[in-house]
């Protein structure tokens, strides 16, 4: 089976393609440091280590593109890449899943530990 051709990116700068792309490889991180939605302490542990690094390289990528005089984010060519590279997906492990989904886990019912 082929899967269905996706469509073309938009055409993006240097600096909006690793905006774009760190962005991106921020939320999936944040999504595995997620306490909603992760049971395990060294995954969550390493992912956090691994997002301090692209989140300087997200910096980057901003930092640079506001020195070379790019002002402005072309919000819907920017929304179009991020549609396009599985953004919504990517990015949805960082919410607080639906209370349907979150109890499916097999918890205890316990409300995890808040420092009581």
């Amino acid at each position: 089976m082929v899967p269905p051709e996706l469509p073309p990116l938009p055409a993006l700068t240097r600096a909006e393609g690793e905006l774009v792309d760190h962005y991106l490889a921020t939320a999936e991180l944040l999504g595995r440091v997620n306490p909603a939605r992760g049971d395990d302490t060294y995954a969550a542990l390493r992912a956090a280590q691994a997002l301090v690094a692209e989140v300087t390289r997200l910096r980057d990528a901003l930092a640079l593109m506001h020195a070379r005089g790019e002002t402005a984010l072309h919000r819907a060519t920017l929304e179009r890449a991020l549609r396009v590279l599985d953004g919504e997906r990517r990015a949805g492990r960082v919410a607080v899943p639906p209370p349907e989904e979150a109890g499916a886990g097999g918890e205890s019912g316990e409300e995890g530990g808040r420092g009581r």
